[in-house]
């Protein structure tokens, strides 16, 4: 029986084609203009700035590999440095971007398979369309993956839909469990303190560590203004963090702005979210899917994110 091996030494990233450049360059030109030699008027094209992008990073932060997934439903780019070939990078990247379209809804994704990569594809489940032909002097073949709707889609009825206001604590930590439960491989929580009172008891702290551990793709972020009033109340996440490393991250907000957002939230991998205005007090509204909702708290946690660091607090803490 294949094990699946959990990624230890890297995580991958959504990227912005524009912020990211730098990190998306420092692939691809040297794994298609110099291994490959593809023109560069080939390799950067109209639908970069459009595209979903993702970038793999290794433990220091360098891009080691990346990818992109276009309007037209296509995924591509796919770049990994020579050194980390064959330990799953392209894998975690695959898996994201696959699981960035069935959240898009798209019904199927289709790509341009280099010959020597049939075989990566089709562990994922892509088949061969079409006979092989040349592309910027290299040997391809198109690869196609019929997608099925994330299941809550299906099961989704008027009451789920409506935003639900969240009014005691007993509610927000069982909407909190909820949101944690219905999560596949993705959480990205904005928190004062780490949240004790609905994130460290057995049945949240389980959850976590199920998605922690869902494969490779797992990543848990989680940010907190305060890291200091964390370390004993929220101890056994903490330590559960230390552990799955690589998978779940603890950053700090350093700018003033981020360090004074009055808000907590949590978000899942499928479309839910749980936004408090004053993240101090457990009032505040929720929805199980709502994926508008969910990407605009998505596209604001990102941005903090990038400008936060680990926190000397938790990485002195011994436990």
């Amino acid at each position: 029986m294949n094990t699946l091996r959990i990624a230890d030494d890297f995580r991958v990233d959504p990227a912005d084609f524009t912020r990211d450049l730098a990190a998306i360059r420092a692939v691809r030109e040297p794994v298609f203009l110099v291994e490959q030699s593809v023109p560069p008027e080939l390799e950067w094209d109209e639908l970069d700035p459009l595209s979903k992008h993702v970038v793999a990073r290794d433990l220091n932060g360098q891009a080691i590999g990346t990818a992109r997934l276009t309007p037209e439903h296509r995924i591509g780019r796919m770049a990994v440095l020579a050194q980390w070939r064959g330990k799953g990078v392209g894998e975690a990247m695959l898996t994201r971007l696959l699981d960035q379209a069935r959240d898009l809804g798209y019904p199927a994704i289709e790509l341009h398979a280099q010959t020597h990569a049939i075989a990566f594809y089709a562990r994922s489940g892509f088949a061969v369309e079409g006979e092989e032909y040349m592309e910027a002097g290299i040997p391809h073949q198109n690869m196609r993956l019929s997608l099925t709707p994330r299941e809550p889609l299906l099961r989704k009825s008027p009451a789920q839909s409506a935003e639900q206001a969240i009014e005691t604590l007993e509610s927000c930590r069982a909407t909190t469990l909820a949101l944690l439960k219905a999560a596949r491989h993705t959480l990205s929580l904005f928190t004062r303190d780490l949240d004790p009172a609905m994130l460290c008891n057995e049945a949240a702290l389980e959850e976590l560590r199920r998605v922690a551990l869902s494969g490779r793709g797992a990543d848990i972020r989680i940010l907190v203004q305060d890291p200091t009033a964390a370390l004993r109340p929220a101890a056994q996440l903490i330590a559960l963090a230390q552990r799955a490393s690589t998978t779940l991250s603890i950053r700090a907000p350093v700018d003033e702005i981020d360090l004074n957002y009055p808000s907590g939230y949590l978000l899942n991998d499928a479309g839910g979210y749980l936004f408090r205005p004053i993240a101090s007090r457990f009032e505040g509204t929720s929805q199980p899917q709502a994926f508008g909702r969910n990407r605009q708290l998505q596209d604001s946690f990102d941005k903090v994110w990038e400008r936060s660091e680990a926190p000397a607090e938790l990485r002195a803490l011994k436990l």
